[in-house]
């Protein structure tokens, strides 16, 4: 059974996927791990990034417990049904925080292991990371978002080809196809992903919090609407958050910015 814990270090909230000897596959277990994670990240004010990765060399995640996977199609109405639907709000829930998420890959991720890829803001993989759907292998369709977040994210053609086929990319790949940000070394994973997350530290919350989240919601809007939705919320930002003051006041007297911890869940 896969675990989810975390710890939060210097503004970095660390997940591990721990379930080594199950290729830190996915139950309802290891749902509720990473609803009790992203509860934690969205009231924690002092985080700049959450990293993701699974135990062990072997797998970031190989998607659904095979012997859980069993119990699915023996009861696809009470049981497959159901997990899905836990698991399609979860990355939902895991793609509105208000901070960063970043997935460290390397082994094996396939199935619901490339859906919670997808659902992450930012992939760096091992450059030996084997990464694919294999869905329609297995004779179903993606039910946790894939479809959607895959085409948004590798385009159309990229998006089917693999999904439509038994297609596996290594980190080099993924970042060719856009999966992923970088590939390193296993070696050199960790001290990679640290310089990325690093960089975020002493970064303003509400502000990082209001920008991702137009970045993200660009997909939803048309060109036009985004544009007067930025600036809709860049007018709010003046008027309700004082971080953008303490930044030109840090910079004009040669100091670091001392951020608040205001709350911009409510500026959407």
């Amino acid at each position: 059974m896969t675990d989810v814990t975390y710890e939060v270090r210097d503004q970095i909230m660390h997940v591990l996927l721990d379930g080594e000897d199950t290729l830190n596959s996915l139950t309802p277990h290891t749902i509720a791990g990473l609803n009790t994670m992203i509860e934690a990240a969205e009231k924690d004010h002092s985080l700049r990034a959450v990293v993701i990765r699974g135990a062990g060399r072997k797998a970031f995640c190989v998607g659904m417990d095979i012997t859980f996977l069993a119990d699915c199609f023996g009861d696809p109405a009470g049981v497959f049904v159901p997990f899905l639907e836990s698991y399609h709000a979860t990355l939902l829930r895991l793609e509105s925080l208000p901070v960063p998420v970043v997935a460290q890959v390397d082994g094996l991720a396939r199935a619901g292991g490339f859906e919670l890829i997808l659902a992450c803001d930012i992939v760096i993989a091992a450059e030996d990371a084997k990464v694919g759907d294999v869905h329609v292998s297995f004779g179903v369709p993606p039910g946790a978002g894939a479809s959607q977040r895959a085409v948004r994210k590798l385009g159309d053609q990229r998006a089917k080809a693999l999904m439509l086929t038994p297609t596996w990319l290594d980190g080099p790949s993924m970042v060719q196809w856009g999966l992923a940000l970088a590939s390193h070394p296993y070696e050199e994973l960790d001290a990679a992903v640290e310089a990325f997350v690093g960089s975020m530290r002493g970064q303003s919350r509400p502000v990082m919090a209001i920008t991702k989240h137009l970045l993200t919601d660009a997909r939803e809007r048309g060109f036009r609407e985004g544009l007067d939705h930025e600036l809709a919320l860049f007018k709010r930002l003046l008027a309700e958050v004082p971080d953008h003051a303490e930044g030109f006041t840090a910079f004009v007297e040669r100091r670091e910015p001392f951020w608040g911890d205001a709350d911009v869940s409510g500026l959407r």
